[in-house]
């Protein structure tokens, strides 16, 4: 009876089998025995593999743990046991082996590389960590020499050590109190990977598998998926200008070659969009990924399908109101114009949505917004400019009018590009008395002498095209400029008359009080003498 009560109570695992289950410390994944078992141990990992996720790390380097279907999927997912000190040994180089081994070779080394160290203590495992690039440089010169399609199996190892090594999550930081402070930060300022000694050769050895002709797209598809499309997207907001610039390459190179992913790339792009205007205002990748972008819309056939156009009201013009524009603008302009010289008729599009988002008190923003609305103008048709030229003038002329220089000195420069200038003088009769008033103003009282000299230019270039529609304007800006007059002096009156009246109401009122208070008086002083008298 005692045994068979002791037998139902669980025995506690030996050291051996927790080691093989969970790693601890600071390096994590394989040890020389899953090395010389690689096959084993692929096999093992391959259903985190074929998700392209692999194990996710943190910044600083060390893994974490990744959610998946089942508690038995996570533990595979993790690279073998914990190395020992001393046991992570390097391999025999390609050149030392014959052809017919560099394969088994090659699987090696990359399940060898799915060892991740801890770069945040530069004296821990300096040997390893010194091998480890080493390897990663054999693995990028191997591939960019093999002559023979990559197997399957092949494809699986690749991308499992590609997404142990860079798929990690970055520290959240409050983007509802920070976002501005991040943006404001100087380049020197910005954090960098410090792994990225080992991260740059990785990003290097993807880009190559990515691109190299040996590369099957419609093998690859099942492990460069739509899981390892997120995931590299997800690393975009890493801080590290280096690695975005990698990203940006790679995600470009998978958007060329595996046209599957096409549509699902754009959507993913629309997403983190959506979240960065509507919810965080933070990201770090938006610039690099509006390159990417610029790009992809150059290659858009025409006609452009609505899909495309949807894009551009909902996404791309919106991106123009977070306060930090000034970091992606620069990208932003190009997609924006890109879209107008495909298709003129997405100008008056453009330009409402410009004016939607314009600027009030941003000075700096207003004179990006100026730069951006003149590509536009020169890419648009008149047909397109007469639909909105009359609320963009308006703008135009407050902006003329402007007390910051730079902003006024720029709307002044539109006229010195020669397509806008012949739409203007086209549509001269609705445009000058729109703007008329602002020139008027400038030429009398605008404190910068630039912008003086500038609106007196302007103002010959429309006298000289129709002087008969400039004295027109003139006429009846003086003339309305006489009836402001008019109307402020009897404004002024009306209140003089009403400040007359305030005052003279006081002055009977405070008689009124002071004679009441007189015979209020009499009376009390009358009644002691009545009442001895009886």
């Amino acid at each position: 009876m005692i045994k068979q009560i002791l037998g139902r109570i669980p025995r506690k695992p030996s050291k051996s089998s927790q080691n093989d289950a969970y790693n601890d410390g600071g390096i994590n994944g394989i040890g020389p025995n899953s090395i010389n078992s690689s096959k084993s141990t692929s096999a093992a990992a391959s259903k985190s593999s074929n998700s392209g996720s692999g194990a996710s790390r943190t910044s600083n380097g060390i893994l974490a743990p990744q959610s998946s279907k089942s508690n038995q999927s996570k533990k595979s997912g993790q690279v073998g046991p914990l190395l020992l000190s001393g046991a992570y040994e390097a391999l025999p180089s390609f050149r030392d082996v014959p052809s017919a081994e560099k394969q088994g070779l090659f699987i090696k080394k990359l399940n060898m590389c799915c060892v991740v160290f801890d770069f945040n203590d530069p004296s821990k495992n300096v040997k390893e960590k010194d091998i480890k690039r080493q390897t990663l440089l054999e693995l990028v010169d191997y591939i960019s020499s093999v002559s023979s399609k990559f197997n399957e199996v092949t494809m699986q190892e690749i991308t499992k050590m590609v997404s142990t090594n860079l798929f990690r999550t970055f520290p959240s930081p409050n983007h509802e109190k920070k976002a501005l402070e991040t943006y404001d930060q100087d380049e020197d300022d910005q954090m960098l990977e410090p792994a990225w000694s080992h991260l740059q050769v990785v990003y290097e050895f993807l880009l190559r598998f990515v691109a190299s002709p040996e590369t099957d797209a419609k093998l690859a598809k099942r492990y460069i998926d739509q899981a390892f499309v997120l995931k590299l997207l997800d690393l975009f907001d890493s801080e590290d200008q280096r690695e975005r610039e990698y990203l940006k390459t790679i995600l470009h190179r998978v958007y060329g070659k595996f046209m599957v992913h096409r549509p699902f790339i754009r959507k993913a792009i629309n997403n983190i969009f959506f979240w960065f205007i509507f919810e965080t205002q933070k990201h770090n990748g938006i610039a690099e990924m509006l390159e990417i972008l610029g790009s992809i819309i150059n290659g858009f056939a025409l006609p452009l399908k609505e899909e495309h156009k949807l894009f551009l009201v909902r996404a791309l013009i919106p991106l123009h109101k977070p306060k930090c524009v000034s970091m992606y603008h620069q990208q932003l302009s190009y997609c924006i114009t890109q879209f107008v010289e495909k298709d003129a008729k997405l100008s008056d599009t453009v330009i409402r949505g410009l004016l939607k988002y314009w600027p009030i008190t941003n000075s700096s923003k207003e004179v990006m917004f100026l730069g951006e609305l003149e590509e536009v103008l020169e890419a648009t048709q008149p047909s397109e400019f007469q639909r909105c030229m009359v609320p963009l003038f308006r703008q135009i002329g407050q902006c003329l009018s402007s007390s910051h220089f730079q902003v006024a000195e720029r709307a002044l420069f539109l006229w010195n590009n020669d397509h806008i200038r012949t739409l203007i003088t086209q549509n001269r009769q609705v445009i000058l008395p729109i703007i008329f008033p602002a020139m008027e103003e400038n030429t009398r009282s605008h404190w910068n002498q630039a912008v003086r000299s500038l609106t007196l230019n302007v103002r010959k270039i429309f006298s000289d095209v129709d002087q008969e529609l400039f004295d027109e304007c003139l006429t009846t800006f003086q003339e309305d400029e006489t009836k402001e007059k008019e109307t402020q002096e009897k404004r002024e009156s009306t209140w003089k008359r009403l400040e007359d009246v305030a005052a003279s109401k006081a002055l009977n009122t405070e008689a009124g009080l002071v004679s009441r208070f007189a015979s209020n008086a009499i009376s009390t002083s009358q009644k002691p003498r009545a009442t001895s008298g009886s």
